[in-house]
């Protein structure tokens, strides 16, 4: 087996009780498939992430839920970045990841050490009625639950998501859906999470997301999909841009996240957060 050290991390959050908890594992070279796989389903988290190699601002990143390898995860990459900032320094780190390049930048300030990630090109297409009837249905949801100034969309800034806006905030509040119905839909269309969001305001979007394909009920912070909600604003000139939201997760689940999304006019979205040790 490939020697490697774990971390263990929270990442968009200065609490370790709030935020997603993340596995960081980096060593000289990556551990085979089946290894990945294995201490990825030890450690639990929602994610961990693999870096190789030990040093150095280029690394190769996979990233494991407990059951499937996830093609890119925002928070295990922002607890990856704190991470190489405690060991190595702050700076500028590129990560080759499955999808692409995926670059992230950690500064400290007052102690506090921060990162930004900047996702590979966002793209979005349409959600067929049927795929957002049968989500409905899951989640226990009806269409006359959708705020018509969202529409609903396949969102992708690295894995793809099936974004549905809501008009009522309880009903985000109550979520509770048929995992393994929702499950099958979801690995039926290729989808790593639902980003389910209510917008409070012009830049403050509530959010849930159900991750079933990786054996989680939900993530508590969402780095991949806070991205890809950044690029579908902007693509369906939902919001001016440049423009930075903020995006409130983890709190009916009693881990409370907070998201920066950095919205440029084109290219990449930045996400930003913090990461704190687990005991």
């Amino acid at each position: 087996m490939n020697a490697g050290t774990l971390y263990r991390r929270s990442a968009f959050t200065d609490n370790p009780k709030g935020g997603n908890p993340a596995g960081v594992w980096v060593g000289e070279t990556l551990p085979s498939v089946d290894v990945m796989q294995r201490i990825a389903a030890e450690v639990g988290y929602s994610e961990t992430a693999f870096v190789a190699p030990t040093i150095g601002q280029n690394r190769t990143i996979r990233y494991y839920s407990p059951e499937m390898e996830v093609p890119f995860c925002g928070h295990a990459t922002i607890a990856t970045g704190v991470v190489l900032g405690e060991t190595e320094g702050d700076g500028t780190y590129r990560l080759a990841t499955a999808v692409g390049e995926v670059s992230i930048t950690v500064h400290s300030q007052g102690g506090i050490r921060e990162a930004s990630l900047t996702s590979v090109e966002p793209k979005n297409k349409g959600a067929s009625d049927l795929l957002v009837n049968e989500a409905l249905s899951a989640l226990g949801w009806q269409f006359s639950d959708i705020d018509g100034s969202i529409p609903p969309a396949r969102v992708y800034a690295g894995a793809w998501h099936l974004l549905l806006a809501i008009n009522d905030p309880h009903r985000l509040a109550q979520l509770n859906y048929d995992f393994e119905r929702l499950k099958a839909l979801m690995l039926q269309e290729g989808l790593t999470t639902l980003q389910l969001v209510w917008r409070e305001s012009t830049n403050v979007f509530h959010s849930r997301n159900p991750f079933p394909v990786g054996g989680v009920v939900e993530d508590p912070a969402t780095g991949a999909a806070a991205a890809a909600l950044g690029g579908y604003l902007r693509e369906a000139e939902l919001i001016a841009v440049p423009a930075t939201i903020f995006i409130r997760q983890g709190e009916a689940m009693g881990r409370p996240s907070r998201l920066t999304v950095e919205i440029p006019a084109t290219g990449g979205i930045v996400v930003r957060g913090t990461a704190v040790p687990i005991e």
